[in-house]
């Protein structure tokens, strides 16, 4: 049974930086790829940033590219997501997700993903 479970969520000022974390137990991690998603009240949920089960491919959205910072650390199973320069719009529910497979075709559709994270809720305020 995969797991997931983030951490990391508050509120802060427009301006301000959060780190979320999302740390993974049950199976091996570091042969799925990895997102973080977004969902905002009546929104649809929407990628904000992803890696491929080697690392060496990261994709942001754009909304989030320059801000944000995907990283992860294999010895704890645990992906990070670093977000700066927070804007009001960035409020949502983080999700974090993994897939079934090693291989996905694009890394950013809801679809690809097999295992879900409760989420934590960010908040900026202005």
């Amino acid at each position: 049974q995969v797991q997931l479970v983030e951490s990391g969520g508050g509120s802060v000022q427009a301006g301000g930086s959060l780190r979320l974390s999302c740390t993974v137990s049950g199976r091996t991690f570091s042969v799925c790829a990895m997102g973080w998603f977004r969902q905002a009240p009546g929104k649809e949920r929407e990628i904000v940033a992803a890696m491929d089960w080697s690392g060496g491919n990261i994709y942001y959205a754009d909304f989030m590219r320059g801000r944000a910072t995907l990283s992860r650390d294999d010895a704890r199973n645990t992906v990070y997501l670093e977000m700066n320069s927070l804007q009001p719009e960035d409020t949502a529910v983080y999700y974090c997700a993994r897939t079934r497979f090693a291989y996905t075709p694009t890394l950013i559709t809801t679809r690809e993903y097999e295992y879900w994270g409760q989420g934590t809720q960010v908040t900026v305020s202005s």
